[in-house]
């Protein structure tokens, strides 16, 4: 499955997901990731030395994926401030063509 606009590919199956009991809201890129962290942290009950490599594999990919929005959106901006640019020097956005 592939989310749209985003270099990530979902790895993790709804399936895999719901058997793992990842919440909803963690159900991104990276839900790969949490299903290990979480039988870690399960496993050696919660102690936060424990699984630190797959929390810190788990945060690197949130953390890529926020920095993939923000980039995003930071194009977004710009090209939206190009448009006002353009509209305030009334250079036309779309050239007129002719009635042919």
């Amino acid at each position: 499955m592939e989310v749209e606009g985003s270099s990530k590919k979902m790895i993790a199956t709804q399936e895999e997901m719901v058997e793992s009991r990842v919440p909803l809201a963690y159900r991104d890129q990276c839900a790969h990731l949490l299903i290990p962290l979480n039988k870690c942290r399960q496993s050696e009950f919660y102690l936060p030395w424990k699984c630190e490599n797959e929390r810190h594999v788990y945060e690197k990919c949130q953390y890529e994926l926020v920095m993939e929005r923000m980039l995003k959106m930071q194009k977004i901006r710009e090209e939206e401030a190009k448009l006002k640019q353009a509209k305030k020097h009334g250079i036309p956005v779309i050239p007129n063509t002719a009635n042919a």
